[in-house]
C-alpha cells in the first residue's frame, strides 16, 4: 500500500488492512508520528503528542491481533482527543496557559472507552479556549491551520486542533465536543464527517464543561461508517454523566447501508438560508438532489422555530451563565490573563440572574416541544453547515467587531440543533471556486443518530467529496 495513501485511510479500511496483513498497526502509528513531526509546525495541530505512549499501545495491539485477541474494530487505530478530555498523566489545558500544569488522575470516560477498544492514542490537540467560540481562534496556544489553504484560514472551533489532525492526514479520528457546533463546525470548515450526538447518548464524564445543558461528545472522521463504529464504542449509561441513564444503546451499524429508499427528507427553509454563500447554497440543494435520486422523498418545509430560537436568545443566557459557573475563579482572578476575545463573553454570564436562567431552561424545553411536531413525518432535515466556508484568520480576527461577526456567522446554523436537543451530522457536499469545503448538515430528531448516520452513509457511497485530500505541499516536506 503506498505510504501517501496511507495517512488518509479510513477507520474501517484500516481495520480490514489489519486483519488481512496488507498492514500493521505499529507501521500506521509510525507513519502518523513521522508526519506530525514533518507538518505539526505548519499546522498547530497538537498540544501534546505523547509518541513513547502510542508506539507502545500501538505495539501491544499488533501483538494482541497475532495471537487472535481481536477486541473491536477499533483496536490498533490511532487517535486524537480535542484537549477538553482527561487523560491520566496529562494537563487539560482547555485552550489555556493557565491551565498547563495539573495532572488528570484518570481518563475521561470517552477516552477510557476508546482505550479499552484497543485504540492508540497519538496526543491532544489543540481548541479554542474553554471551547468558546466557532471560528477557532486561539490566541494563547495558537490558532491551528485549515490544510484546505495556504493562505491561514480558520479551521472552525471549537474543536479546531482535531478537525486540522483528520484533514492533514495526522489521524483518522479526533474526540471532539459540541455545545453550540463545535464539532460540525470544524467539519464543515475542514472536509469531515462530524457527528453530534444527542446529550445523553455518549458520556461528558471527564470533559471540561462549556456549559452541562448543551455539550455533547463526538467524533471527527473521515465518512459516517468511521462515525458509526466510533459512536458504538462510546456510547453508554455512565453514572459519572446522570444525562445518560436511562438512554438505551442503539446499534448504529445494523441499518447503515440501507439506503435512502423511502425516507423523507426536507430542505428546512428558515434562518438556516439567510446570508448563505452561493456556492454553499448550491453545493447543498444539489446534496439533495443526490439523495433524491437515490430514492428519498425531497420536500422543502418551514421551519420557524429556528428563527424563535435566534430572537428568544434562550441558548445565551443558558450558556454564557454556565460557562462563568465554570470558570468563575479565572475570570475573578486572572481575567487580564485569559484570552481577550473570550474573557469578555464568560463575563456576560454574570450578569445573568437566576430567574433569566430559569426562564430560558423552560422556553428551551417549549422550542423542543415545537421542533418535534414540526419534525413529525420527516425522518431528516437538510440544510447548509455553515452559511459560508471557512474565512481567512487575518480578516476574521482584525478586531472585536469581524471576531463578532465571523463567529456568529459560523455558529448560526448549528447553534440551533444544540438549543433544540436534535442530533445532527455534518459531510462535505462540495467545494467553493477557492477549493474550501462545503458541509452539509444532516439534523434529525433526538437519539435519531442511526438514521442521520445511514443518510450520510448513502450519500458518501455515491459521491466522492470526502475522499479529496489538501495538497499539502506548502506545509514543508511531507513524511514519507
Amino acid at each position: 500500500m503506498a505510504d501517501q495513501s496511507l495517512p488518509f485511510l479510513s477507520i474501517a479500511e484500516l481495520a480490514r488492512a489489519y486483519r488481512s496483513g496488507s498492514l500493521s498497526p505499529l507501521e500506521v502509528t509510525e507513519n502518523l508520528l513521522a508526519r506530525i513531526e514533518a507538518l505539526e509546525g505548519s499546522l498547530n495541530a497538537f498540544r501534546l503528542v505523547c509518541r513513547e505512549r502510542a508506539l507502545a499501545a500501538a505495539k501491544a495491539a499488533e501483538t494482541a491481533l497475532a495471537a487472535g485477541q481481536d477486541l473491536s474494530p477499533l483496536q490498533g487505530i490511532p487517535f486524537a482527543v480535542k484537549d477538553l478530555f482527561d487523560v491520566r498523566g496529562m494537563p487539560t489545558s482547555a485552550g489555556s496557559r493557565l491551565r498547563e500544569s495539573g495532572r488528570a488522575d484518570r481518563d475521561a470516560t470517552a477516552v477510557n472507552k476508546l482505550l479499552r477498544a484497543g485504540m492508540v492514542l497519538l496526543g491532544k490537540t489543540n481548541t479554542v479556549q474553554f471551547a468558546y467560540g466557532g471560528v477557532g481562534i486561539n490566541h494563547d496556544h495558537g490558532t491551528p491551520h485549515n490544510p484546505w489553504s495556504r493562505t491561514h484560514h480558520a479551521p472552525g472551533g471549537s474543536s479546531s486542533g482535531s478537525a486540522v489532525a483528520v484533514a492533514a492526514g495526522l489521524a483518522p479520528l479526533a474526540l471532539g465536543t459540541d455545545t453550540g457546533g463545535s464539532v460540525r463546525i470544524p467539519s464543515s470548515f475542514c472536509g469531515l464527517t462530524g457527528l453530534k450526538t444527542t446529550v445523553g447518548r455518549v458520556s461528558r464524564a471527564g470533559v471540561y464543561p462549556l456549559s452541562w445543558t448543551l455539550d455533547s461528545v463526538g467524533p471527527l472522521v473521515r465518512t459516517a461508517e468511521d462515525a458509526a463504529l466510533v459512536l458504538e464504542a462510546l456510547q453508554g449509561q455512565d453514572l459519572a454523566d446522570e444525562t445518560t441513564l436511562g438512554v438505551i444503546p442503539q446499534d448504529p451499524l445494523s441499518g447503515l447501508d440501507q439506503g435512502v429508499k423511502g425516507l423523507k427528507l426536507a430542505f428546512a427553509e428558515s434562518v438556516f438560508w439567510e446570508g448563505v454563500d452561493p456556492e454553499v447554497a448550491g453545493a447543498v440543494r444539489e446534496a439533495g438532489r443526490v439523495l433524491r435520486d437515490l430514492g428519498a422523498g425531497l420536500e422543502s418545509i418551514g421551519f420557524p422555530v429556528a428563527q424563535k430560537v435566534m430572537e428568544s436568545k434562550v441558548q445565551a443566557l443558558v450558556l454564557s451563565a454556565e460557562a462563568y459557573k465554570v470558570n468563575r475563579v479565572l475570570v475573578e482572578e486572572s481575567y487580564d490573563r485569559l484570552d481577550p476575545v473570550i474573557a469578555p463573553r464568560l463575563l456576560l454570564g454574570k450578569e445573568v440572574t437566576v430567574s433569566q436562567y430559569l426562564e430560558a431552561k423552560e422556553e428551551m424545553m417549549r422550542l423542543r416541544e415545537e421542533a418535534g411536531r414540526l419534525m413529525t413525518g420527516v425522518d431528516a432535515l437538510l440544510v447548509p453547515t455553515t452559511i459560508r466556508p471557512a474565512p481567512e484568520v487575518a480578516q476574521a480576527d482584525r478586531d472585536r467587531e469581524t471576531y463578532t461577526a465571523a463567529n456568529l456567522a459560523s455558529l448560526q446554523n448549528t447553534s440551533v440543533g444544540n438549543s433544540l436537543g436534535l442530533c445532527g451530522l455534518s459531510l462535505p457536499c462540495g467545494f467553493t471556486s477557492q477549493g474550501l469545503p462545503v458541509g452539509l448538515m444532516i439534523y434529525g430528531r433526538p437519539f435519531q443518530e442511526g438514521m442521520i448516520l445511514r443518510i450520510g452513509r448513502a450519500f458518501q457511497e455515491a459521491t466522492g467529496w470526502h475522499q479529496r485530500r489538501p495538497d499539502l505541499s506548502w506545509a514543508g516536506s511531507e513524511a514519507e
